[in-house]
C-alpha cells in the first residue's frame, strides 16, 4: 500500500506540473468543508507555496460543499495578499460559501459538468452546519400568515418558538455572504469589463462602476433566492450561469488539451482522498 500511496503522489505531481505549465501559475487544490480553524493551515500552505516567488498568478482547483463565509473572506485575504490574479477551477462542485469563494476569483473555469450553488448560508447550530435561509424564509412566511390573521395556533406556538437571537444571526450571514459576493465581483471579476458588449442600447458605451454594482446585486440576488432554487444543494451548471445570471464562465468542456489534464489529475486526487478517508485536503507541488 505505501509503494501505491508514494506512486500516487508522484502522478499526482507530475500532472499537477502540467498544470502550472499550461496556466503560468501556481496551481493548489481544495477539498473539503471550509471552517473556522482552516484559516491557519491554509495560510501556512499558500505562504510555503509563494515564498518561492515562482509566479505571480494563483490557480484553485476547488472541490467543497460549502461552509464558514467568514473563513472563506480570510482565505480570499490570505491569497490576494501573495498573488495579483486569481481564477478557480470547478472539476465536480463549489457550493455555498465555494460558489462566494469562486466569485472573488478573476476567472471561473467550468465543464459541462461543473457545478456551483445557491448562496445560501450555512451556520454551525452546535451539531452540524445548516443552512439559514431556510430558517428565515419560513419565519417569514409565518409572520405573512400572521398579518393576514391566517395563523394557526400550531403555528403561532412555532413562531412563538423561534429564537431571535438565532434568527437575528441568520441575518447577518445572509447579509454578509451578498455583501461579500458584490465586492468581490466588482473588484475581481468585472475589473476588465470596460465597455458594454451585449446589450444593444449601450453597445460600446463605457461600464460605469453603478452599473457593475448593479449587475453584482442583481447577481447575488438571484444566487440567494431560495424560493427560485428550492433547494440549498441545487446544483448550477455554467449553462444557468451565463444564460441566467450573465456570468463569464471559461468553459473547458471542448477543450481538448485541458479537459484531460484537469479530469486525470482531479479525478485521481479525489479518489485518493476518498480511499483514504481524508476530510479536507490540500495539495501543491511542495505540500501533500
Amino acid at each position: 500500500m505505501l509503494i501505491l500511496d508514494q506512486r500516487a503522489k508522484d502522478w499526482l505531481g507530475e500532472r499537477l506540473g502540467a498544470l502550472e505549465a499550461h496556466f503560468d501559475a501556481d496551481v493548489i487544490f481544495y477539498y473539503g468543508i471550509i471552517a473556522p480553524g482552516h484559516d491557519k493551515p491554509f495560510r501556512d500552505f499558500i505562504e510555503k507555496l509563494a515564498a518561492e516567488k515562482a509566479h505571480r498568478r494563483l490557480v484553485m482547483l476547488l472541490n467543497t460543499g460549502g461552509g464558514s463565509a467568514e473563513t472563506v473572506e480570510k482565505m480570499v485575504r490570505i491569497m490576494r495578499f501573495h498573488y495579483g490574479e486569481v481564477s478557480f477551477v470547478v472539476p465536480d462542485f463549489a457550493m455555498s460559501a465555494g460558489t462566494i469563494w469562486c466569485m472573488s476569483g478573476d476567472k471561473i473555469f467550468m465543464d459541462y459538468s461543473s457545478s456551483l450553488g445557491p448562496i445560501d448560508p450555512q451556520v454551525w447550530n452546535g451539531k452540524e452546519w445548516v443552512p439559514a435561509l431556510g430558517y428565515l424564509d419560513k419565519v417569514e412566511e409565518l409572520l405573512e400568515k400572521a398579518r393576514n390573521n391566517q395563523l394557526t395556533d400550531a403555528e403561532f406556538l412555532i413562531l412563538q418558538g423561534q429564537d431571535l437571537a438565532t434568527l437575528s444571526r441568520y441575518e447577518q450571514q445572509r447579509n454578509l455572504t451578498v455583501t461579500l459576493l458584490k465586492q468581490w465581483l466588482v473588484q475581481y471579476k468585472f475589473k476588465d469589463w470596460k465597455t458594454h458588449k451585449h446589450d444593444p442600447a449601450k453597445l460600446g458605451q463605457p461600464v460605469t462602476d453603478d452599473e457593475k454594482q448593479a449587475r453584482a446585486e442583481e447577481i447575488a440576488r438571484i444566487l440567494g433566492d431560495n424560493r427560485r432554487w428550492h433547494s440549498h444543494g441545487r446544483m448550477i451548471g455554467p449553462e444557468t450561469l451565463r444564460g441566467v445570471l450573465r456570468l463569464v464562465i471559461e468553459d473547458y468542456s471542448t477543450d481538448e488539451k485541458l479537459r484531460p489534464m484537469i479530469r486525470a489529475y482531479n479525478d485521481l486526487i479525489v479518489d485518493y482522498i476518498v480511499r483514504n478517508n481524508f476530510g479536507n485536503f490540500l495539495h501543491s507541488r511542495n505540500f501533500f
